[in-house]
């Protein structure tokens, strides 16, 4: 089935994404608010993820979603146009009832996101999704903002960028996840973290982990709302690492960073390390702007693959699931605004699917 992208003005056409003027909303569709508030090289990039993990996740449930961008971050003009033609105003979301939202992050400007200009956007933002939306889902920059103004739970600033993918275990039984496997691998690409105590001790409920990268997906409900919080990326297409490295060392041989990026984890096969490791060692020998034109993106994209696909789509189906039955009020999904608490001995056992 179609998911439908409500603009202002004329949308894209792609396989799952249909153009779209400005028309009511459905009460037969799920209505999704997506607060996109990535930087400008990444927001129309992120429209599309989002429009194709929803629509691999939907499935036979009508899904419509209309964008928003929240004021405040330094957008260019040829972007600050694109939001003037497709984005609607945070007023017209704050003055509306959702199904549900989703917020994306932003590239942290400040140390602490009190600071940043957009803030008071977007803990209006959080109030309002308590108590309008039946879930809300939180990306990375996001879902820290979220603890730290409702919990006051500060993120941890890291040693080295959380760059990759890493294979993650589930540790609470909870029908967001299913009844798949036991393990999971999930794209990574941030600079802090809030850490599993801080969250357990607030009463949100871990549900996926990874020994190297720490807590990605933990839960809480809030008012009426299903909080989601993911400190990874289930959204990211095959190549966004790639984009997202390509961009870090551009901005070295700009001199606008002072060290050289570290690669992605367990992303690049050994062909593409290879090719990447000699061309490190010639921008480390003479790092000047004009060697990014050697920069071996179009072979290296050929080999990516997107191995979080489909516990993505998975989870965001279950997602999906939750939401259409809170709207049409059917009891036997309500468990799953109830999170189960991980167990505290014995081995670990897949869930039964409350679906």
């Amino acid at each position: 089935m179609p998911l439908i992208i409500d603009k202002r003005e004329v949308a894209v056409d792609s396989s799952r994404l249909r153009s779209a003027y400005t028309v009511p909303m459905r009460t037969a569709s799920l209505n999704i608010a997506l607060v996109n508030n990535m930087p400008d090289s990444a927001l129309e990039d992120t429209e599309r993820q989002f429009a194709d993990l929803l629509g691999a996740a939907a499935g036979n449930i009508p899904v419509r979603v209309r964008l928003y961008s929240l004021p405040g971050i330094a957008r260019s003009d040829r972007v600050q146009e694109h939001l003037s033609d497709a984005y609607f105003g945070i007023e017209d979301l704050i003055s509306s009832r959702f199904d549900a939202v989703i917020l994306t992050g932003t590239e942290p400007r400040r140390a602490d996101l009190r600071e940043e200009p957009y803030w008071s956007a977007l803990v209006k933002v959080f109030d309002w999704a308590e108590s309008n939306t039946a879930s809300a889902v939180l990306s990375c920059l996001a879902a820290h903002a979220s603890v730290l103004y409702t919990d006051g739970i500060n993120r941890q600033a890291l040693g080295d960028k959380r760059f990759g993918v890493f294979e993650e275990r589930k540790v609470s039984d909870h029908a967001l996840l299913g009844s798949g496997g036991g393990t999971m691998r999930f794209a990574h690409s941030r600079w802090n973290e809030v850490q599993e105590d801080a969250l357990t001790s607030a009463g949100y409920v871990v549900l996926t982990k990874s020994l190297e990268a720490g807590v990605n997906l933990f839960v809480k409900k809030k008012k009426e709302s299903l909080f989601v919080y993911f400190q990874g990326h289930p959204e990211y297409s095959p190549q966004t690492l790639l984009k997202e490295y390509r961009r870090d060392v551009g901005r070295f041989l700009r001199l606008e960073r002072a060290t050289y990026p570290s690669m992605p984890r367990e992303y690049f096969d050994r062909a593409s390390t290879k090719l990447l490791t000699e061309f490190q060692e010639n921008a480390l020998a003479r790092p000047r702007k004009e060697l990014m034109a050697e920069f071996p993106e179009d072979i290296v994209a050929r080999s990516v693959e997107n191995p979080w696909h489909s516990p993505a789509v998975r989870i965001y189906r279950n997602w999906l699931k939750y939401v259409a039955s809170k709207r049409d009020d059917v009891s036997t999904f309500g468990s799953m605004a109830r999170v189960d608490r991980p167990k505290s001995s014995g081995p670990w056992r897949a869930p039964t699917d409350r679906f």
